[in-house]
């Protein structure tokens, strides 16, 4: 959740917002693997243009199976969106968007949920106005003690982008998260650096070498620690349905992943994640991941 004010000096496009500042990167490294996990996404659409989302994961290591569905219906003449969700875990979700109404670029959202079993409630109220030279939006967790408030401010200009996020909590009165990055970002190129609370520092390069081959780098360091955290990742498409991905941190872990479209509305995803250092140990991960839409 975050509070987003952007404005930039591109005219034809929107920046993106505080949350999707290294974004590019962050695909490369997550999309196409799912380590220690049997996953099963169906969607489906009625004739009456209600979607149906429906989700099944099974985890190796617990054999633990939680699933969750959602569906969605959108009532485009008035801008409204109607979301409900349910959760293996017995948590009901609801969600309400209305978009492009009281003036245009502006989206409002109201979202709830409610756990029978314990009672427990929470709502959040999003805002945001967007444009070709600006994106504004405000967050607001309710609670009981007091709601908690999400901001971040996100400035570009010739495709340099500098951006500031925080958390503030009213029941404590007090800043809870602090986050400062800075960007650079062209057509095939994109660069992140981010520092969270004056402890964390990280930073991205995302670079796309070529119409198949994505390349990405990241760096992590904590303050008081003499060791800093680093991964290099690749996407390289084979043909128009399939690809294969690849990454490696300096812990020595590799991760494989191969994704093929079937048929037009399924596809497969095998992945596997190794431990170079102990190669003959054992313990490596395998994962599966079937994704069927109609």
């Amino acid at each position: 959740n975050c509070v987003c004010f952007v404005v930039s000096a591109d005219l034809m496009s929107v920046p993106p917002a505080y949350a999707d500042l290294g974004k590019a990167a962050k695909d490369v490294f997550n999309k196409g693997y799912g380590f220690g996990t049997v996953k099963l996404d169906v969607k489906t659409k009625s004739a009456n243009g209600v979607e149906f989302k429906t989700c099944g994961t099974c985890n190796m290591d617990s054999n633990k199976v939680s699933g969750n569905l959602e569906t969605k219906y959108k009532w485009a003449e008035y801008g409204l969106t109607f979301t409900e969700k349910w959760s293996t875990d017995n948590t009901l979700g609801t969600e309400i968007t209305v978009e492009d109404q009281i003036t245009k670029g502006l989206k409002l959202t109201f979202d709830t949920t409610f756990s029978p079993n314990t009672g427990k409630k929470s709502g959040k109220v999003k805002t945001a106005y967007k444009r070709e030279y600006v994106n504004v939006g405000c967050d607001v967790d309710f609670d009981f003690a007091g709601p908690t408030l999400h901001g971040a401010a996100v400035l570009g200009y010739e495709g340099w982008l500098a951006g500031y996020q925080m958390t503030f909590d009213t029941a404590k009165s007090k800043m809870t998260r602090s986050s400062f990055a800075i960007g650079y970002k062209t057509g095939d190129f994109q660069l992140h650096t981010n520092v969270d609370d004056g402890t964390e520092f990280g930073g991205s390069i995302h670079q796309r070498v070529s119409a198949d081959l994505e390349t990405a780098v990241n760096l992590a360091w904590t303050a008081g620690s003499n060791s800093t955290r680093f991964g290099i990742a690749a996407k390289y498409m084979l043909d128009s349905s399939s690809s294969v991905s690849a990454k490696v941190n300096n812990s020595s872990l590799v991760g494989i992943g191969y994704t093929q479209t079937l048929r037009p509305g399924v596809k497969l995803t095998l992945s596997a994640l190794l431990d170079g250092k102990n190669i003959n140990a054992g313990g490596h991960k395998l994962g599966l991941g079937l994704e069927l839409e109609a």
